[in-house]
Formats: C-alpha cells, sequence, structure tokens
C-alpha cells in the first residue's frame, strides 16, 4: 500500500521528487521542537533536517513544515530519516514570527483550501477576519470563512450580513453546537489528493469540527475560559487522513496573526478599485482632494472602520506608499524567495524543460 497516497501526493510533485533519485520522497504530517513526522509510501517514521540543510537556512521560512513534500535519505534499519529537500511549495500559510524581528513562520504549506474559523461570541472581530482573509489569499490557497457558535449570538442575522460584505466572494459557513449536518456542509470541499487546513484563535472549535470529520476523537478538546477566550489545546501542527477524502490540518489556536505578507487586492478589492479612480495616483486616501476612496467614506458606501483596517494591514505588510508595480515587484521577490530564490527558481525551469524534451 503506497501511503502517500493517503496524504494527499499529486502527479507535480511526484515528477519534481525525479530530480532527486537519491533520495525517497515524503510528506511532513507533524512538527514537533526539533524533529517532524513524516510518511512515505511505506510508512509513517520521524525524521530531522540535514546538517547542510541546518547550516544553510537562514530564515525561519525556510524550514520543513507541516503539508511539505520531502526528498529524504534512510538507512535501513535506522530510527530515524534525514530531510535534505524542500519540493516547491505550492501554497504557504505563514504569520509573523514571535520575537525574530522581519520573519516570517510557515504554520501550513501546500494547502489547496484553508478554513478561516471564527466564533460568533465576544472573539467576534470583522478587523480578524479581514487579516485571515489577506493573509490567506496571499498564500495561494483558498479560504472559506467558518463561523461557529452561532447558537451564542444575539444578532445572527446582522453578524452573518457583516462578514459576507467583507468575504471577498468566499463561501461562509454558519455552526451551531447542536447542528447534526456538520459533515454534509463540509463535504464539497474534500476530495482525493485535496489538502485542508484550520486556522483561528483558540477556543473557536477547530479541533471539535475536525473530530467531527474524521469520525472519531482525535484531538483534544476544552471549554473557552472566562471572557471567552480559548485556551490552546493544540500545541503542535499535525495533518490527518479525512474520510471525506484529502488530508485535513489542525493548527495551533492563534490570538494574533501578523501579516507579513497579504493579498489586499482580493480582501478590499473595492478600495483598490476607487484607488484607480482617484485625481492623483500616489493618493494615500486620508486628506487629498478628487479622492473617490474618501467620497465613497463619505458617502457611506464604505465603512470608515474597513479602511482603517485596510491601512493598517498596508502598514503591516510594507505596501504603504507603493505604487501598483512596486507591490507587485514585492510580490514576486517574496514569491522566489519561497521556493529558494531566482537562482533556484531558473535552475528548476530549466530542468523542466530538459526533461520536456527528452520524452
Amino acid at each position: 500500500m503506497n501511503h502517500l497516497k493517503q496524504y494527499g501526493v499529486s502527479e507535480r510533485f511526484i515528477i519534481e521528487a525525479t530530480m532527486y533519485p537519491e533520495y525517497q520522497l515524503a510528506r511532513i504530517i507533524a512538527q514537533y521542537r526539533g524533529k517532524y513526522k513524516i510518511v512515505t509510501e511505506c510508512g509513517e517514521t520521524l525524521a530531522q533536517i540535514s546538517g547542510k540543510m541546518r547550516f544553510d537556512t537562514e530564515e525561519l521560512a525556510q524550514y520543513p513544515a507541516v503539508g511539505d513534500f520531502v526528498m529524504i535519505s534512510q538507512q535501513e534499519g535506522d530510527g530515524e530519516a534525514i530531510i535534505h529537500h524542500i519540493l516547491t511549495r505550492k501554497s504557504l500559510f505563514e504569520r509573523k514570527a514571535v520575537g525574530i524581528s522581519e520573519q516570517t513562520q510557515p504554520v501550513a504549506t501546500n494547502v489547496d483550501i484553508v478554513f478561516l474559523c471564527m466564533s460568533l461570541n465576544q472573539n467576534f472581530s470583522l478587523n480578524r477576519m479581514e487579516r485571515y482573509l489577506s493573509i490567506a489569499w496571499d498564500s495561494g490557497a483558498t479560504p472559506v470563512i467558518v463561523l461557529t457558535k452561532s447558537d451564542l449570538c444575539d444578532d445572527l442575522e446582522t453578524a452573518v450580513r457583516e462578514v459576507e460584505r467583507i468575504s471577498s466572494f468566499s463561501d461562509v459557513l454558519v455552526l451551531s453546537m447542536f447542528d447534526e449536518d456538520i459533515i454534509e456542509k463540509f463535504t464539497p470541499y474534500f476530495s482525493k489528493d485535496q489538502t485542508c487546513a484550520f486556522i483561528g484563535s483558540s477556543g473557536v472549535g477547530k479541533s471539535t469540527i475536525i473530530n467531527r470529520l474524521l469520525g472519531q476523537e482525535m484531538l483534544e478538546t476544552q471549554e473557552i475560559g472566562k471572557n471567552d477566550k480559548g485556551r490552546h489545546t493544540t500545541t503542535g501542527r499535525e495533518m490527518y487522513p479525512c474520510p471525506l477524502g484529502g488530508v485535513v490540518i489542525d493548527t495551533p489556536g492563534m490570538r494574533e496573526m501578523g501579516a507579513e505578507s497579504a493579498d489586499l487586492s482580493r480582501t478590499f478589492h473595492e478600495i483598490e478599485e476607487l484607488a484607480s479612480q482617484c485625481r492623483f495616483r500616489n493618493c494615500t486616501h486620508t486628506s487629498e482632494p478628487g479622492c473617490a476612496v474618501l467620497k465613497a467614506v463619505q458617502d457611506n458606501l464604505i465603512d470608515q472602520r474597513r479602511l482603517d483596517s485596510y491601512f493598517k494591514l498596508q502598514q503591516e505588510t510594507g505596501y504603504d506608499g507603493l505604487s501598483s508595480k512596486e507591490i507587485e515587484v514585492k510580490k514576486l521577490e517574496r514569491m522566489f524567495k519561497d521556493v529558494g530564490g531566482m537562482k533556484h527558481a531558473r535552475r528548476f525551469a530549466k530542468e523542466q524543460l530538459k526533461r520536456k524534451s527528452k520524452i
């Protein structure tokens, strides 16, 4: 039995793995302090990165993460495998690293669908959801908004309408602890080779949902604390095969997620569209005459809260004051950085072309 097929391996990664014939293909399915759990076609084992990879790696984002497909070596009879290479990521969900300036920390990689979870109690925050959406769109995954604990919401209709207004055309799922059709609501998003991840603050119910989807109590759950503040039940990232198809990744609860990189053009599409109609190309949308964005705020077409959220994320991502062209250049630089730099991207493209010419 090829265990990798249970964990979402696709033809794309199988082909890229042939570039490293001396190694074996594996996927990282759990991450611990200094070690990883991986799955190969033969089964699961523990692994650690090679000394060379540790020496060459300068940033946290370049370390392996749950969801990565990697090339490993494993001596017969040895306990742990050695990770030598990370295959090109098709998506990367990351956040600012705590205590390390200007570095990001991978949360999950090669994710197809990311469920952005937020509870409809005192933890409810439109600003937080806009942050999640911006980071999710930038990651390369497709976001789906999941609103939990709807039975605790005083005005459910208004809350859902507000979320749908900022949803950036993402699907919105509304869940209650009394729902008996949770599996049916999630079924359309799971299929063979599909990787789904759950992201959200502590206590929003991610582990409870995943246990329902897996059909067993794989993850520990806890009651929320005082003032609706969640407790960190999940302490690591781990991937599980899902009976609905594909795999699901659980992540630790995150009360705040810094937006080192974000796609504001998707999350704040109406502001970006209006910005192109401003009188001045370098309009900051604060006090300039002929500003289409400020006019929309005055006419109650855009909430001041939403514009303030847009400004805050602009500053965090370093896009503040940049032109559209400069933002695209910055995104390209970051994209090539994630795959090992421009040099690695060119080498990979040349090898792929050479391989095709031989077929």
